[in-house]
């Protein structure tokens, strides 16, 4: 016999058991607008085509061609994110911008991930990256009074959006969850990877043969940290090490770490921010990296935006975050999958 599939998003009824969610979507995005608007900042829109998707290792994006009149054909990608438009908006003399993007990411699916999703995106000119902080504090309560809630929710985590949010680094949350001194594993240069490698297998963490620092990073947060976090209240994780943010400028006080947070609610990655970098041959320097490592690991690579370089030397100091706009929505309504809290899913081949 073979086994029903789900009814397709736009059948009646499962579109009705929908609805509430989307609602609730549109009042929480006009919440957000207009506390944006009431700050100063300008609403913007973003070119969806660019000449690079972004110069990031794990982000994978879609391709497309352009065809000219003459039928020649130049490569383009559907953007990751709106960065670097963004940025180049801010060397112009934006100041105070935002904007919820279309944006698109390839290898991703799942109760959290859909190939195609919005992302709300807001940069601050002249002004320190600890300021974004407040801003997604706000934007929690927003979200909630919009839904008609006063906890956000997934699975069975609950936070209350209208604490202020718990403030840790990177490597206080290992010291206190794992007992592994984080930014010890970084020191001599190049790092120590089999005594990071021997302290995350201690810790109940699987490690293989050939992973590299980041690889093992990524395998301890996934499992011991991120489940701690944003439990009760929201959490800034606060202090990437400055090989994991490529875009983030160094911490002046600790050149190990860079100025990049995430915030957390229910155990849920919701905003990434940096101080942003300025330096346009540090960056180019970083992307270069990164394209090696994507080129060793999935063999492709991704064009560097020649025009952001530039832009960077005209850029201000400045501050920016992104956030999963769909995801608040999902903790804000308490719905447990992305799908559900978008208006136009893209549907499920295997199913």
């Amino acid at each position: 016999m073979t086994p029903l599939q789900p009814s397709p998003w736009w059948n009646r009824q499962r579109h009705a058991d929908r609805r509430p969610f989307l609602l609730a979507r549109g009042r929480i995005k006009s919440a957000i607008r207009h506390w944006f608007e009431a700050q100063g900042f300008v609403e913007v829109d973003t070119s969806i085509l660019q000449a690079s998707p972004g110069n990031e290792t794990h982000l994978h994006a879609f391709a497309t061609s352009l065809i000219e009149a003459d039928g020649s054909r130049h490569r383009l990608y559907l953007h990751t994110s709106p960065e670097f438009a963004c940025k180049k908006l801010l060397a112009a003399g934006e100041e105070k911008i935002f904007t919820f993007a279309p944006v698109f990411r390839n290898r991703e699916r799942g109760a959290l991930h859909h190939p195609a999703f919005t992302m709300l995106e807001w940069y601050r000119a002249h002004t320190p990256y600890q300021e974004l902080m407040q801003d997604c504090s706000t934007l929690l309560g927003l979200a909630a009074e919009a839904a008609g809630t006063t906890v956000l929710r997934h699975r069975q985590r609950h936070a209350d959006p209208f604490l202020p949010p718990e403030r840790i680094s990177l490597a206080e949350a290992f010291r206190r969850d794992v007992g592994i001194d984080l930014l010890a594993t970084l020191e001599p240069a190049p790092p120590d990877v089999p005594a990071f490698a021997a302290a995350a297998a201690a810790c109940g963490v699987r490690v293989a043969a050939d992973d590299t620092w980041d690889d093992i990073f990524s395998r301890v947060l996934l499992a011991k940290i991120e489940p701690q976090l944003g439990n009760g209240r929201a959490t800034i994780l606060d202090q990437y090490p400055a090989q994991l943010a490529a875009l983030a400028r160094p911490n002046a006080n600790d050149a190990r770490v860079a100025d990049r947070f995430e915030l957390y609610a229910c155990g849920v990655e919701l905003a990434n921010a940096f101080g942003e970098l300025t330096d346009p041959v540090e960056q180019r320097r970083r992307f270069e990296a990164e394209m090696e490592e994507k080129q060793r690991r999935y063999g492709e690579r991704y064009p560097i935006d020649e025009d952001f370089i530039a832009a960077l030397a005209g850029m201000p100091q400045a501050a920016g975050a992104a956030l999963g706009f769909d995801r608040l929505v999902m903790l804000a309504t308490g719905a447990t999958r992305i799908d559900q809290v978008l208006w136009a899913p893209l549907s499920d081949p295997s199913s």
